[in-house]
């Protein structure tokens, strides 16, 4: 029984008729993880003693006849940005490679209450700050369609680890892209939600005005399953938002006819690899044999989006790193005898070449004499942005789309090492998914056929992009989608 291919319904239905037990999946799964692992460097750290206890935990209440959720028993991984007590979280740096969390992050919490086994930490980009997972200092993590390419970033582990059967579905950070772009990579579904339908306490910040949990599946009702278990308000976290998420799984193609997809302009220009465009243009044929129009529309501003996003975004990172001075976290300097000493060789030291890049542009904007010419002109930018969403989303305006269909990234997934010397050509890979982050809009990134691992053939994702709290929209859409490739 090929456990560590089920999905999250097919693994509850085998656990509920005890088919297999909750210990025998988590045992499963660290056997792949031991032998799969070594040539894809999904995973930083295991946490074997939590994931069994659970594990019997479930065990024990399937055995006493109890009513269970359809995340008891199933398997997932972290990005090492979330916080759970007890383990050591890192941020893919070695500033905090001592550091061991005191308290569980929101969604680790909710995903405890629900039964989900916590298999390890993935690796990611320093500070998710990336687009490749290159920029970690503690290992490499490649793509395991093509082991010379890269998973994309900053979430690569955690997309691997869905993509490499290593985890069931897995928890990921999205900022400017870090959930959809990788997931487009690796061939797995990511969803983005709306800032502040997911809880960010317990998430190490990066940029705190753009940073959202989302999860990694193999296919979108697993992704709504975990998305409905860890969103809704946080008394813990101010920026989350009161919402009903009742219905986010409800599901009826019929619903789905007579919308209209807008196709932006400005994200099928120049730039984009052919491949990607035909697959693409074969995605958007399948969802018209269901009914669906397409419509161009414009979002003007677009073109402006990476310039903006690397403004507002390390202004952010320079605060918020501000506070790993080996004082209050993990002292990684040592035979100092000064503050100003600690200060220097810790932060020297602990950081990356990427983060010293951004915490030291962060501040540059933020300077006297600057902060007026760069960040509060990058924030009118931004909310410029945001209204010409809000313009193709207007039923009265001359947009008037339920949701946008676009690229999730103008190439396939790139060698390692092609763009670790060309920090610009780095950073316009996320071309496509930073605009939606500036807005805070939801987007859901899927593969556009499903490419068996070590099939050689590089997967393509598209993205879907609603208004605020679309959430089940995109999800329908995208389960549509899959159940039309299915019947193929």
């Amino acid at each position: 029984m090929d456990i560590k291919n089920f999905t999250i319904r097919k693994l509850h239905e085998g656990l509920m008729k005890k088919e297999f037990s909750a210990v025998e999946v988590a045992r499963t799964f660290f056997d792949v993880i031991e032998k799969e692992d070594k040539k894809y460097g999904a995973y930083l750290r295991l946490t074997k003693d939590a994931a069994f206890a659970v594990a019997e935990h479930v065990d024990h209440r399937i055995a006493d006849g109890e009513e269970m959720g359809l995340l008891a028993g199933v398997p997932f991984a972290m990005k090492d940005v979330i916080l759970m007590n007890g383990e050591i979280v890192s941020a893919g740096s070695q500033i905090l490679s001592k550091y061991c969390a005191s308290f569980d992050a929101t969604v680790i919490s909710r995903l405890r209450k629900e039964g989900a086994i916590p298999l390890g930490y993935t690796n990611c980009d320093e500070f998710a700050m990336g687009s490749s997972t290159e920029n970690s200092s503690y290992q490499l993590t490649r793509n395991p369609h093509d082991l010379s390419r890269v998973p994309g970033g900053s979430s690569g582990g955690s997309a691997v680890a869905v993509a490499g059967g290593l985890a069931a579905f897995s928890l990921g950070s999205d900022t400017g892209g870090s959930i959809r772009q990788p997931a487009g990579f690796c061939g797995v579904v990511g969803l983005k939600p709306t800032y502040g339908a997911v809880s960010r306490f317990g998430l190490i910040p990066m940029s705190s005005s753009l940073d959202q949990i989302g999860p990694f599946a193999n296919t979108v009702e697993d992704a709504g399953i975990v998305f409905q278990a860890i969103a809704g308000k946080d008394p813990f976290d101010a920026t989350s938002a009161e919402h009903n998420w009742s219905n986010v799984m409800d599901f009826d193609v019929a619903c789905l006819k007579g919308l209209t997809i807008g196709i932006p302009k400005e994200y099928f220009g120049e730039g984009i690899e052919e491949a990607v465009r035909q697959e693409l243009d074969f995605a958007r044929e399948k969802f018209e044999k269901f009914g669906l129009k397409f419509k161009e529309v414009s979002l003007p501003h677009t073109e402006f989006g990476v310039a903006c996003y690397y403004i507002v975004m390390p202004a952010e990172v320079s605060a918020n790193l501000a506070r790993y001075d080996g004082i209050r976290y993990s002292r990684i300097a040592e035979n100092c005898d000064q503050l100003r000493e600690i200060y220097f060789e810790q932060r020297g030291r602990g950081f990356g070449k990427e983060v010293k890049r951004r915490i030291l542009l962060g501040t540059f904007v933020l300077s006297h004499g600057y902060y007026d010419a760069y960040y509060a002109q990058a924030q009118k930018v931004r909310r410029l942005i945001a209204r010409d969403f809000e313009h193709v989303f207007h039923p009265s305006s001359d947009g008037g789309v339920d949701v946008l269909f676009t690229p999730v990234s103008p190439t396939l997934p790139f060698k390692t090492g092609e763009k670790t010397n060309d920090p610009l050509q780095m950073y316009l890979a996320d071309a496509f998914t930073i605009p939606t982050s500036l807005a805070g809009l939801p987007a859901l990134s899927v593969p556009v056929r499903k490419y068996v691992v070590g099939s050689g053939k590089l997967p393509v994702g598209f993205q879907l992009i609603g208004p605020r709290f679309s959430e089940q929209k995109l999800l329908s859409l995208g389960r549509a989608y899959e159940d039309s490739f299915n019947q193929l």
